[in-house]
């Protein structure tokens, strides 16, 4: 995996987060300490999933390996396509909904739990074709922990809409590194 598909990828995987922080900090206004350290909660949480992902990818690999590149595109497809399809819908009553309603340590560790289900599925993904995992998902970390900091900050200003837009560009990406992934395993790309 390219430099810049890691890139592409991590900031994919964070725009759950950023969404969510965005509308948490659309309701809520923290000052930078408080943001940075629900944006740290964050990116650990959603460092440590694809890690998950990885490991039970691993176990399977053998069992799949001749189809392992339709796999990941499939997975990484699917994850797209969900984020492009919830970037479409009406945001609940509250958009803040997608946050939890009070700043305590056990609601922001659901709310991280929650928009990185996503990293999950793509590290498992990824096992099966064979990327380093800890530099990406230390990339994932890093990315998601500067953008949900800045989402909870810049939130009162941009609202929610542009935290749509961002999980929408995340999802098109997410579909365009899975196609790499098929067309450069399948030969196409040579």
């Amino acid at each position: 995996m390219t430099p810049l598909a890691i890139l592409i990828l991590s900031l994919s995987m964070s725009t759950d987060a950023f969404a969510a922080a965005v509308a948490r900090g659309a309701a809520h206004r923290p000052a930078w300490p408080v943001a940075l350290k629900w944006g740290l909660v964050f990116g650990l949480v959603e460092a440590a999933t694809p890690l998950i992902g990885y490991g039970l990818g691993l176990l399977a690999a053998d069992y799949v390996e001749a189809v392992d590149h339709w796999i990941a595109f499939a997975l990484l497809g699917l994850v797209g396509g969900h984020m492009i399809r919830e970037s479409f819908e009406a945001p609940a009553v509250d958009e803040g909904e997608e946050a939890p309603r009070r700043a305590g340590p056990l609601g922001l560790v659901l709310t991280a739990i929650g928009t990185s289900i996503d990293a999950a599925a793509v590290g498992v993904g990824l096992a099966f074709i064979g990327v380093n995992i800890w530099i990406v998902a230390a990339s994932i970390g890093v990315s998601t922990f500067v953008l949900t900091s800045i989402g909870f900050r810049i939130g009162g200003a941009v609202g929610a809409r542009f935290g749509k837009r961002a999980e929408r560009l995340g999802g098109i990406a997410l579909i365009g590194i899975g196609t790499l992934i098929l067309a450069d395993h399948m030969g196409w790309m040579a």
